[in-house]
């Protein structure tokens, strides 16, 4: 049996933490003393295992809660989809590292020629099929044919500026491949809506939080929720690249917080951007 204090010292999670855990049942010691004292078994310091893992993830505790309270929750399963995950943040790290080094070098020229014209047709032709009618007869009447909008949409597509956009939802999703698997297969319209009314909730919650420490355990619990619903929304494994640019535009971009702090309130949105940060940091 190991004391609070000591699972503290070996786990690097602080005493308060573990005693917060205790409180919504997320992990329970294994026994207490009469006078209140917390003693963790070797079952216990396993469960806490698993929920460092998740939150390494960037789970919320409820979720966390969710899964391992599931009846049909598998170690093993688990720790395989674990393990891809970190596998997978492993090798954005080592392109990242590349890319560095090939600055270093001297090799900074960038090309901006990230999709081909027959990707960039393919891109337009998932468009148009997940288009529906209406979406489509609002584009035709605005280009004059449906011709005219295909032919805008590729020249536009073909610019050293959207190719620079390209690059950048490329870095989002890991890769060309899972940018184009996202563009052919775009979540469906009533999941997009109630991922984004959990956001402005969670926006708001962090709103209200305005003054508080950003690394307070309160207010990175929030951005670890919207962190996983972001991931949900645009079906990215990893969304810290994104989230990380949001953030800087929440604290530099003036239209960005004229719009958000009119609807969560003045110094907001600077704020959450701050919080963003601090947790992806």
């Amino acid at each position: 049996m190991m004391t609070v204090k000591e699972v503290s010292e070996i786990t690097g999670i602080s005493v308060r933490t573990l005693h917060y855990y205790d409180e919504i049942g997320l992990l329970v010691p294994s026994e207490k003393s009469i006078s209140g004292y917390r003693f963790y078994d070797d079952v216990a310091l396993e469960r806490l295992r698993q929920i460092l893992f998740f939150r390494e993830f960037g789970l919320p505790l409820k979720e966390i809660k969710a899964i391992m309270e599931n009846p049909a929750f598998d170690r093993n399963q688990i720790l395989q989809m674990q393990r891809k995950m970190l596998v997978r943040k492993k090798e954005r790290i080592e392109r990242l590292i590349t890319s560095i080094d090939k600055i270093l070098k001297g090799e900074n020229g960038m090309n901006f020629k990230v999709f081909s014209k027959s990707e960039i047709e393919e891109i337009w032709d998932s468009l148009y099929k997940n288009c529906n009618e209406a979406q489509r007869a609002l584009f035709i009447s605005h280009y004059g044919s449906e011709e005219a909008w295909r032919g805008q949409f590729l020249e536009s597509a073909a610019s050293e500026e959207a190719q620079k956009n390209f690059a950048k939802v490329i870095e989002w999703y890991g890769s060309k491949e899972k940018a184009m698997e996202a563009q052919k297969n775009p979540t469906d319209a009533g999941l997009v809506t109630a991922y984004q009314k959990r956001i402005s909730t969670i926006m708001q919650k962090l709103a209200d939080k305005i003054g508080m420490d950003v690394n307070t355990f309160e207010v990175r619990e929030l951005v670890g929720e919207y962190d996983f619903v972001a991931k949900q929304l645009y079906q990215m494994e990893d969304v810290s690249v994104l989230m990380l640019e949001l953030a800087n535009g929440y604290q530099t971009k003036e239209i960005i917080q004229k719009v958000q702090d009119s609807i969560y309130g003045e110094g907001t949105t600077a704020y959450i951007g701050q919080a963003i940060q601090a947790f992806y940091s």
